[in-house]
């Protein structure tokens, strides 16, 4: 759990700095609205590693280990863009820059899939909550890191240090890596040799395991289970600020204690899936979000009140955490260990695919439409409640074959 939760902080530093710190680092060297508002685009490689990762899958060396074989060379780039960016003249070689920032996210996207893969040949039945835990936390801290921590000791240390810190956290990590032990699991005949996939066997079990029953129940579940928090969330803080909460408020409020309670509702779906089955904490977790989500609604129709604005914010972090956690130990469960960094990276791609239209979907109601916050707070909730109903078919839907005991290889 300790090895996964440093890969998965490590991962998270350039994404936590592009999103949180870039912008203010450009913007103190002189840069450009117009270049600020594009930095986007260099997480391209987080929305597109689903094209690439059955070669993770399909190519690896049996000496190194078949996930080591991409984490190490991927870790070994990330701390080298960081350390050249750290000597990059902004004003002079600003392109130059923002390229080295792409190949922070494409390495730090493609170890992803390696670690996904990792923990899916790592982790027992029973280990998934507890598992998953590590990758939403370490994740998280890896942002906070990233974005916020170091950008705080910037003052001292400098921008040039804060390149150097994230390259010397990766050397850590890429160091711990390199002496762990990669266990190798007999999830099948032909993987007890460590033989390679070829093209056609991935392509069949890919296949295979989209055509199961219940799939499309399945893939429906996860893409929708966050499009109404998505919606809400975002038109949260912009009615908040209609309401004449201040800036500092909100990200005490939102940004800080909701933070901490989404981390410890993480812990608390760990917790939970690995006492309970991993749907039932799920649905539990589901059913529990709608509360807070309602009273959003419930604020923007009767009026705000700080303790108001609070509990709500904690409550839906907080329920939001363990759902995040049991939803991906659910994902794990589905997932066909022989191909688990390719078929693990294309859940994952639903569902981050499902949360993006609930953003767009509540500014052009609220734009266009002229649709009130209290609506489009109510339709939040109501697609909430609406995902509860999907929790009947996916359950009578097959699972997938389960993993067989480990066999270690002498």
């Amino acid at each position: 759990m300790g090895l996964l939760s440093a890969l998965y902080f490590v991962q998270g530093l350039p994404y936590g700095f592009q999103t949180t710190a870039l912008s203010v680092y450009l913007l103190t060297q002189g840069s450009t609205v117009m270049v600020v508002s594009s930095l986007g685009l260099l997480a391209a490689p987080w929305s597109a590693k689903a094209l690439w990762a059955p070669l993770v899958d399909r190519h690896f060396s049996e000496r190194i280990g078949r996930r080591k074989s991409w984490i190490l060379p991927m870790q070994a780039g990330l701390a080298a863009t960081c350390a050249v960016a750290a000597f990059v003249p902004v004003g002079s070689a600003l392109p130059l820059l923002l390229g080295l920032v792409f190949l922070m996210n494409l390495f730090a996207a493609t170890q992803d899939i390696a670690v996904d893969g990792f923990a899916v040949d790592l982790l027992e039945p029973h280990e998934l909550g507890w598992g998953n835990t590590a990758q939403v936390v370490g994740y998280k801290l890896g942002m906070l890191t990233g974005g916020g921590l170091l950008v705080w000791a910037s003052d001292i240390i400098g921008w040039r240090g804060l390149f150097l810190a994230m390259a010397l956290l990766s050397l850590a990590v890429f160091g711990v890596v390199a002496l762990a032990r990669e266990p190798r699991r007999a999830v099948d005949a032909d993987a007890t040799r460590g033989e390679q996939l070829t093209w056609s066997d991935l392509k069949d079990r890919l296949l295979a395991a989209v055509r199961l029953p219940g799939t499309g129940w399945m893939l429906l579940f996860i893409g929708t289970y966050k499009l109404g928090e998505t919606l809400v969330d975002v038109l949260f803080k912009p009615f908040l600020v209609q309401e004449g909460i201040t800036a500092s408020q909100i990200g005490l409020w939102v940004g800080t204690w909701g933070l901490v309670a989404s981390l410890l509702g993480s812990f608390v779906g760990g917790w939970l899936t690995s006492r309970m089955p991993i749907l039932g904490a799920v649905a539990l977790a589901a059913c529990l979000r709608v509360f807070p989500l309602g009273g959003e609604w419930w604020l923007a129709t009767y009026g705000i009140s700080a303790r108001g604005v609070i509990s709500v914010t904690v409550a839906e972090h907080f329920f939001g955490g363990i759902l995040t956690t049991a939803m991906f130990a659910f994902m794990m469960s589905r997932v066909d260990k022989r191909i688990g960094a390719t078929h693990y990276t294309l859940l994952a791609s639903v569902e981050v695919l499902g949360k993006t239209p609930g953003g767009p979907l509540g500014g052009f109601l609220k734009s266009r439409l002229g649709w009130s916050y209290a609506q489009l707070f109510l339709l939040g909730t109501v697609l909430s409640v609406a995902f509860i109903g999907l929790l009947l078919p996916v359950r009578r839907s097959a699972p997938a074959p389960e993993p067989q005991p480990a066999t270690p290889l002498v």
